[in-house]
């Protein structure tokens, strides 16, 4: 939940503690995964803004005082110091085997974010994605950033968020337009397969030389895991060792190429102005275009970076900039048209709401041979109130069926399934206790009551009537005449069937 990767947590051999400084706090790891090792949540006293949300989400409560938790705000100055020599420690401390893993939500925060401290709002909704992705696949990341918030923050000149692990290796990070970030990506992705073709055809033009085995291994390895990628960059490094004694000018050239061996993760990042309004164009064809490509938008449902201007994501009801009066017709909804195409995986998420769910998004974003589609709420400053309350207002925004969770994985269809599978259950409360809890929406209501009421109920059946579409694609509701079936949703033999709706 953290915005700034400034609450971390380790897993580690429990000799490691051996001249750990006065006060750093450590634990038993409790679990089969890490037996016998030490386990310590630390926060980074110079980096932390306060925001709090790792206090409002933290599930552990002293049973006696239900008020204190195992995390508590605290006067930053009596803990300086100590912190910081703790943090020191705590950084140095070895990183869990990412093949000993496993990817779940728990499992994902192991993993060194490799997107941290940027200059993003204290609160913000958008950057815990843009680390969780780093968490995942920064390893092995390009990442093509739209202009808009996460450009300002990724890219915050002459200091950057994006890091790299002890390895050396981390995100390839850059900045194109709102109106051409998308082909900006899907260049990304025509050069690494080039390169990628180029390495395997070189590799079999000097197979003599390199041995058979290894080109074999090399060519058909299965990079499906964290296992077998990293596999597959121990037989890069043989295979750089073979190169070094083949005097040849493709030996040279392959050596160069070779890392395109291990398999990228090509992703397009920015926010509902460029994804839904200024970029749409671009991003619609490389969706139409059926390569591996990724696509994150971070949706605001505004403009956020340049003032709050109304976007086409801004909902019904609410007031932007120069739109103060409420939007009178509901927001576009991307992830129903990028569905339209059949061949698109599409994933709407919001991780305060369901976590699981968001972290199954992605890898199954990462693992499908094609385009994909990640559309992640995202509390914003803009939204007005405080973001401590950003977790409690997104369940909300699930709870009421404004925001619907979703995933539609045409593989699904191989299964015997609709390929739509639906995260969230039916909705639970009205959606005006969603917009009463917002600024954008409470001015409307400020300004002219009566216009707020049918706005509002305007809301509430339109959010009722996307739900429906959605539990129809899902195979929830089967159309029959004139009377609609519930039906429960099917799921392959042997699967896990927990927070399916």
């Amino acid at each position: 939940v953290c915005p700034h990767a400034a609450i971390r947590a380790k897993v580690y051999p429990e000799t490691s503690l051996v001249g750990a400084p006065e006060g750093f706090r450590s634990t038993g790891f409790k679990g089969a995964a890490f037996k016998d090792s030490a386990y310590s949540i630390q926060v980074a006293p110079e980096d932390c803004t306060g925001c709090a949300l790792c206090v409002e989400i933290c599930p552990a409560k002293d049973k006696a005082n239900p008020k204190h938790k195992a995390i508590n705000m605290e006067s930053h100055m009596e803990h300086l110091d100590r912190e910081r020599e703790s943090y020191s420690f705590f950084l140095d401390l070895p990183e869990a085997d990412r093949t000993q893993i496993k990817l779940d939500v728990k499992g994902s925060q192991f993993l060194e974010p490799l997107f941290e401290y940027s200059g993003a709002c204290s609160g913000c909704g958008e950057t815990p994605y843009v680390k969780l992705l780093t968490q995942l696949f920064g390893d092995r990341a390009l990442i093509a950033n739209a202009t808009g918030c996460s450009s300002i923050y990724g890219g915050n000149l002459p200091t950057t968020p994006f890091t790299v692990n002890a390895d050396g290796r981390g995100p390839a990070w850059s900045n194109s337009l709102f109106e051409d970030n998308a082909e900006f990506g899907f260049g990304f992705r025509l050069a690494v397969d080039m390169h990628t073709l180029q390495s395997r055809q070189l590799l079999q033009q000097l197979a003599s030389g390199i041995g058979d085995n290894l080109v074999g291994a090399l060519l058909n390895a299965d990079q499906t895991d964290e296992a077998g990628i990293a596999a597959q960059r121990e037989r890069v490094v043989e295979l750089a060792a073979k190169l070094a004694g083949i005097d040849h000018p493709d030996a040279t050239r392959l050596a160069i190429l070779a890392d395109y061996l291990v398999k990228k993760s090509v992703w397009a990042v920015g926010g509902d102005g460029w994804a839904y309004d200024i970029g749409y164009g671009g991003l619609d064809h490389v969706l139409a275009m059926n390569r591996n490509m990724n696509i994150l938008v971070l949706d605001t449902e505004v403009y956020s970076n340049t003032g709050g201007q109304q976007s086409k994501a801004t909902p019904l009801g609410a007031s932007a900039k120069f739109a103060m009066a409420g939007k009178e017709i509901p927001k576009k909804d991307l992830g129903m048209e990028a569905m339209s195409y059949g061949h698109v995986y599409v994933a709407q998420i919001a991780f305060g709401a369901k976590d699981t769910q968001t972290v199954k998004a992605f890898l199954e974003a990462d693992s499908y041979d094609g385009p994909s589609l990640i559309i992640a709420y995202s509390p914003c400053i803009a939204h007005g109130y405080n973001l401590i309350h950003g977790v409690d207002q997104q369940k909300i925004a699930v709870n009421s069926g404004y925001w619907p969770l979703y995933r539609f994985d045409p593989r699904r269809i191989e299964e015997g399934l609709p390929p739509l599978a639906l995260d969230s259950s039916k909705p639970k409360v009205p959606v005006s206790k969603f917009m009463d809890n917002e600024a954008r929406f409470r001015m409307v209501q400020k300004m002219n009551p009566e216009r707020y009421e049918l706005l509002a109920r305007m809301a509430q059946i339109q959010a009722m009537r996307k739900y429906s579409v959605y539990e129809q694609l899902a195979g929830i509701i089967i159309p029959k005449g004139d009377d609609q079936k519930e039906q429960p949703q099917r799921e392959p033999a042997g699967a896990n069937t927990s927070g399916k709706a």
